[in-house]
């Protein structure tokens, strides 16, 4: 099996809706959740939702106040996790 096939997926709007589903962070997230609809993570939901995605994509994110505070929205929460994502993968840090 080469690297390729056994690399997780990139994150996207339906991988991240997916992990908010999981009842732990975000119970009761309908699956057509509009991704521009206001979301309120508390400290505990997001720190797990942090290490389900480091668990299952190996991607460590380790957000700032100020990212934390624009982290409303299935979209703004994809597009946080997208640029890590990409970050790590071309070796760049994110100074946040």
């Amino acid at each position: 099996m080469s690297a390729e096939a056994s690399a997780p997926a990139a994150l996207t709007t339906d991988t991240v809706r997916a992990l908010l589903a999981d009842r732990k962070i975000f119970p009761g997230v309908p699956e057509d959740l509009d991704e521009d609809a206001e979301l309120v993570l508390d400290s505990l939901g997001l720190v797990w939702l942090l290490h389900v995605v480091e668990e299952r994509y190996g991607l460590v994110v380790e957000p700032g106040d100020d990212d934390i505070s624009q982290l409303t929205s299935l979209r703004r929460l994809t597009e946080f996790l997208r640029t890590a994502e990409q970050a790590a993968d071309g070796g760049e840090h994110l100074d946040r």
